[in-house]
């Protein structure tokens, strides 16, 4: 939740207006009851891995699914090797760097 708690800053920075979830369970209940434009996500989080979030989030706001954005250090796990594979958002990689977390942010925004 560090890293998180150090985007959610950097993000807000730059403007955003960011909501932070302690794991993909309260991740998903926050985007089903509240509007929201984008995501950053992690693919291995508590409660609720990054795919089954994002495919759920598929299913029922279709949108907001285009508004992904995995920050990751299991890109090479093979589970989610094949995830990544079949989704259209971006995967970076930790540690991510700052000037490519905002680039990624800013683009899906105006997606």
């Amino acid at each position: 939740l560090q890293l998180a708690s150090s985007y959610k800053e950097l993000l807000e920075i730059q403007g955003y207006d960011v909501s932070l979830a302690p794991d993909g369970a309260e991740a998903l209940k926050h985007v089903l009851v509240n509007h929201t434009d984008a995501v950053i996500c992690d693919l291995q989080m508590p409660k609720l891995e990054g795919d089954l979030f994002y495919a759920t989030v598929e299913r029922t706001q279709p949108s907001l699914a285009r508004r992904f954005v995995f920050v990751t250090g299991m890109a090479d796990d093979e589970h989610f090797q094949k995830f990544i594979a079949t989704v259209d958002a971006p995967v970076l990689r930790k540690p991510v760097m700052v000037t490519a977390l905002l680039a990624e942010v800013a683009r899906i925004m105006i997606c």
